[in-house]
C-alpha cells in the first residue's frame, strides 16, 4: 500500500527511545527525512543512523521541551535543516505514579510541563508550517486520560488535557487544512512499562511472567503492545490514506475491559 509520505518531513519529539523511536524509524521506512529530538546524545544518534542507513535524511536537536523557549528553537531547527514541516508527532513526556497524597506540587508541575505545555507551545510555534504544508499534528496521550485511576492522578490529568487541546486543533485544523488527532496508547512495551514491571517484581517477590500476565488481566487484554503497533497507526494516520480523519481520539488498548 502507497501512503504518500516520500519526501515528506516529520519531527518526533522524544524519539530517542520507545515510542518515539519506534515511529521516526516507521516514517523513515515510507520515505520522510526525520528531525529528532530528546536529551540523550548517543541515543538519538543511533536512531539517526538506523534512517540514514535507510537512505532518508536525518537531523538532531538536543533540547529540553520543559525550557519555553525550547519549541520555538526546534522549530526554528526543522526549518533550517529541511526547509518545511509535515508532520508533528508530540509524544514526548512522562508522569509519576503514586499515592495522590504523596505527590508534591512539584510532581504536578513536572507533569505538566512536559507533556501538556510543551505541546502546546511547540504546536503553537510549529502551526504556521503545518499550515503551509496542509501537514498533520499527532498527540500521543495515553488509555488513563479516558479511564481515569488513583494510581496515576497526575497521568490521567495530563492525558485528559492533551486529547482536550487536540480536539480543539483539530477544529483550528479544518479551517487552517492542518489535520489533528490524538493516540490513547495502553501498556506498550517499553522501558517504562519494563521499570514498572520490575518494581512491581520487586514488591511481590513474583516472577516477570506472573506479574505481566496479572497486569493484562487487569485490563482485560491478551498481550501488552508493541512500539511497532503504536508507529504503524501513526504512520497510517499521517498518510495519504487518512485525510478524512480529523479530531480523532483512538484508544490504543488491545480492547480493554478492566476487571473489577
Amino acid at each position: 500500500m502507497e501512503f504518500g509520505l516520500k519526501g515528506k518531513v516529520a519531527l518526533v519529539t522524544g524519539s530517542s527511545r520507545g515510542i518515539g523511536r519506534g515511529i521516526a524509524l516507521a516514517l523513515a521506512d515510507e520515505g520522510c527525512d526525520l528531525l529528532l529530538t530528546g536529551r540523550d546524545v548517543p541515543a538519538l544518534e543511533e536512531v539517526a543512523t538506523s534512517i540514514r542507513a535507510k537512505g532518508r535524511k536525518a537531523a538532531l536537536s538536543v533540547l529540553d521541551l520543559r525550557d519555553p523557549a525550547a519549541p520555538k528553537a526546534l522549530v526554528e531547527a526543522v526549518g533550517r535543516e529541511f526547509g518545511g514541516l509535515d508532520i508533528l508527532v508530540n509524544n514526548a513526556g512522562t508522569t509519576k505514579r503514586g499515592d495522590f497524597f504523596a505527590l508534591t506540587d512539584a510532581d504536578w508541575e513536572e507533569g505538566y510541563a512536559l507533556k501538556f505545555f510543551a505541546h502546546v507551545r511547540l504546536a503553537r510555534a510549529a502551526w504556521p508550517l503545518l499550515k503551509h504544508a496542509r501537514g498533520s499534528l499527532i498527540a500521543l496521550a495515553g488509555t488513563s486520560g479516558r479511564k481515569p485511576e488513583q494510581q496515576f492522578t497526575i497521568g490521567s490529568s495530563v492525558n485528559s488535557a492533551v486529547a482536550a487541546f487536540t480536539k480543539c486543533l483539530a477544529d483550528l485544523g479544518k479551517d487552517d487544512q492542518v489535520q489533528v488527532n490524538c493516540i490513547h496508547p495502553s501498556l506498550v512495551e517499553t522501558e517504562r512499562q519494563w521499570k514498572r514491571i520490575r518494581a512491581e517484581v520487586e514488591r511481590t517477590g513474583e516472577t516477570e511472567a506472573t506479574v505481566r500476565a496479572k497486569f493484562c488481566h487487569q485490563l482485560g487484554i491478551n498481550r501488552y503492545g508493541t512500539v511497532e503497533d503504536v508507529a504503524d497507526l501513526v504512520t497510517f494516520i499521517v498518510s495519504s490514506r487518512a485525510t478524512w480523519l480529523r479530531g480523532a481520539t483512538i484508544d490504543l488498548d488491545g480492547g480493554e475491559i478492566p476487571v473489577l
